[in-house]
C-alpha cells in the first residue's frame, strides 16, 4: 500500500463528526398509534383477579411503622408484628383511582416541561450504574466526572426529556453525601427535567429543600421523584417506603417498580410473574395515595426472567417483551401512567448482542406507549455498567424512533403526482426541484450508521461503530453549553451542601 493513501486516511480520520441530532429541536413525543393490547380483555381480567387474591389473602409486607399506621387507619388488615398487610380489593382500587392519569413534570426551564401520561413517550438516560466504561479508560468505578458528563450529554441531545437523575453512582463521593452533590450538579448542568432517588426519609427531604431554593416553596407538583423498587416477592422495605411517603407528601412523583425475575422472585410462568408484579405495583401506588391523595405515581413494569443455566437475569428476551406489553395494558386498565425500560442487555460490551437485546427491550416500550422509558441508553452488563459508546449507539435508535413515530405527510404536495408526470417513465428524480428543495430534511440523517462505500470508509479511517460513537460523545461534550442559573441560587445550594455535609456526619440516612 502506498504512503499517500495512508496519509490521506490519517488526515481524514481527524475530522470532527457531523452530529445531525444536535440540529433537531427539543420536542415532546406523543405516539400517533394506538398502544398494543397483547392480551384479550378476559386474560387481563384473569391477571387482575389473581392480583386481587394475592393482596387479599397472601398480603404484602410494608416494613415501616408509618406505612402500617396509614394502612390501619384506612381499614386494611394490619399485623404490626409481622408487618403484613392484607388489602381488600375495594379499598385498594379506591386508593389507586386517586392517582392522576397524567401530570406535568416541571423542568427548571418551562420549555422542557413534560407530560407524563396521555400517550406521551419520555426518554430517560441510564440510571444507577456503579461502573462506567469507554474505549479510552475501559470499565471502571464511576466518578462524579462521569456523572457530570452523562448529564451534559443528555442535556445537549434534544431527544432526551430528562437529563438529571441517578445516571451513575459517583463512587469518589461518600455514600451519605452523594444525593447532595448529585442534586447540585444536575441543577447547575441542565435546565431539563430532573429526578432523584427514593431512599429513606432523609434523602428526599434534602432533595426537596434544595429544589425549593430553585423552584420556590412549596414545590410545584412533580419537579422531582424517583423509582421505588419492591423487594419482590411482596415486600416494601423501610428504605423504599421512606422515599415514597416523603415524596408523596411533597406532591412529588413515585415510580413503583417491582423487581420481578420469573423463576427467582416470582413463580416461573410469566402469567404468575405479571400477576405478582401487578399486586406489588398496585400496593405501592395505593400507599402513595394514603400518604397524600392525588399525588403523582406511576406503575413500573420490569418483569423479566432468569437464565436457568446461570441464574442471571435475561434482559432483552421475548419474555421481557411480554412483561412490558402486558404491564402497560394493566396500567391502562387502572388509568395510571406507565414506566418501563429500554436498551437492556446482558452483554459485557456494546456489540451485536447488546444491539439485539436493546432493541428487543426498546420496541415493546414504543408499542406499549410507555410514558417514561428508563435506561433508554447506555445500559450494559445487566445494569452494572453505563457505557459512553452505547449511550451514543442507543441514541441513534431513539432518533430513528422519533422519526418513525412522527411519520410522514400525505397531501397534494407530498404525493407529487405532477413531479412523477414531469419525469416520466425511466427517468430519475435526483435533479428535480422537489428533491433539491427537500434533500436535507426528507429522510432521517444517521449519526452512527455509515453509508459510505468501502473505499470512502477506508479513507476516513476505517472506523467501526464503536470508534465512531467514541468520537461523537466527545464531540458532543465539546459542544455542551451550560444553562444559566442565578448566582444567588448557586450560592444557596453551595451553602446547603456545606451545612448538610456537617450535619450528616455519622447519621443513618435510612433510619
Amino acid at each position: 500500500m502506498s504512503e499517500a493513501p495512508k496519509r490521506r486516511r490519517q488526515r481524514n480520520s481527524s475530522r470532527k463528526p457531523t452530529i445531525a441530532w444536535l440540529e433537531q429541536p427539543f420536542r415532546l413525543l406523543k405516539s400517533p398509534i394506538k398502544p398494543l393490547d397483547w392480551l384479550p380483555e378476559e386474560k387481563i381480567e384473569a391477571i387482575h383477579n389473581a392480583s386481587m387474591d394475592i393482596l387479599e389473602n397472601v398480603g404484602m409486607a410494608f416494613m415501616d411503622k408509618q406505612a402500617l399506621d396509614l394502612w390501619e387507619q384506612a381499614g386494611a388488615d394490619v399485623n404490626h408484628k409481622t408487618e403484613l398487610v392484607k388489602i381488600d380489593r375495594e379499598l385498594l382500587l379506591e386508593l389507586v383511582a386517586k392517582t392522576p392519569s397524567s401530570f406535568t413534570w416541571h423542568a427548571r426551564n418551562p420549555k422542557y416541561n413534560l407530560t407524563i401520561g396521555d400517550g406521551h413517550i419520555n426518554f430517560v438516560p441510564n440510571s444507577g450504574m456503579p461502573f462506567a466504561s469507554d474505549l479510552d479508560n475501559g470499565r471502571r468505578d464511576a466518578t462524579s466526572k462521569d456523572y457530570e458528563n452523562f448529564v451534559k450529554l443528555a442535556h445537549t441531545i434534544p431527544y432526551f426529556h430528562f437529563a438529571g437523575g441517578l445516571l451513575v453512582e459517583s463512587q469518589d463521593i461518600p455514600v451519605s453525601l452523594r444525593h447532595l452533590h448529585r442534586t447540585r450538579s444536575m441543577v447547575n448542568l441542565t435546565d431539563k427535567a430532573i429526578k432523584n432517588v427514593s431512599h429513606g426519609y432523609i434523602i428526599p427531604e434534602d432533595v426537596v429543600k434544595m429544589l425549593e431554593l430553585v423552584f420556590g416553596s412549596p414545590l410545584p407538583m412533580a419537579v422531582t421523584g424517583g423509582v421505588v423498587n419492591v423487594t419482590s416477592p411482596l415486600r416494601l422495605d423501610d428504605r423504599m417506603i421512606g422515599g415514597m411517603i416523603a415524596y408523596a407528601r411533597h406532591n412529588q412523583a413515585t415510580i413503583v417498580t417491582p423487581f420481578i425475575m420469573a423463576g427467582a422472585t416470582s413463580p416461573i410462568t410469566m402469567a404468575a410473574a405479571i400477576a405478582q408484579q401487578n399486586a406489588e405495583a398496585l400496593g405501592g401506588i395505593a400507599l402513595c395515595q394514603l400518604a397524600r391523595a392525588g399525588s403523582p405515581a406511576m406503575y413500573g413494569g420490569f418483569a423479566q426472567n432468569i437464565d436457568m443455566r446461570t441464574g442471571s437475569p435475561s434482559f432483552g428476551a421475548p419474555e421481557g417483551a411480554w412483561g412490558t406489553l402486558v404491564a402497560a395494558q394493566l396500567a391502562r386498565r387502572y388509568n395510571v401512567p406507565f414506566r418501563a425500560s429500554g436498551s437492556l442487555t446482558n452483554s459485557q460490551v456494546p456489540d451485536a448482542q447488546a444491539s439485539l437485546e436493546a432493541n428487543w427491550s426498546m420496541w415493546p416500550c414504543i408499542l406499549a406507549q410507555t410514558n417514561i422509558v428508563y435506561h433508554a441508553v447506555g445500559w450494559l452488563e445487566g445494569g452494572l455498567v453505563a457505557s459512553f459508546e452505547k449511550f451514543i449507539l442507543d441514541t441513534e435508535t431513539i432518533g430513528m424512533m422519533y422519526h418513525f413515530l412522527e411519520s410522514f405527510e400525505i397531501d397534494t404536495d407530498s404525493l407529487a403526482v405532477q413531479s412523477i408526470a414531469d419525469v416520466g417513465i425511466g427517468g430519475h428524480h435526483l435533479d428535480t426541484k422537489m428533491t433539491q428543495d427537500n434533500y436535507k430534511s426528507a429522510f432521517y440523517d444517521p449519526v452512527i450508521s455509515s453509508r459510505q462505500n468501502f473505499e470512502q470508509w477506508e479513507e476516513n479511517g476505517s472506523k467501526d461503530a464503536l470508534q465512531r460513537a467514541n468520537s461523537i460523545y466527545k464531540a458532543i461534550l465539546e459542544q455542551y453549553e451550560q444553562p444559566h442559573l442565578d448566582d444567588s441560587i448557586k450560592e444557596a445550594l453551595d451553602d446547603f451542601v456545606a451545612r448538610r455535609t456537617e450535619e450528616l456526619k455519622g447519621v443513618n440516612l435510612y433510619s
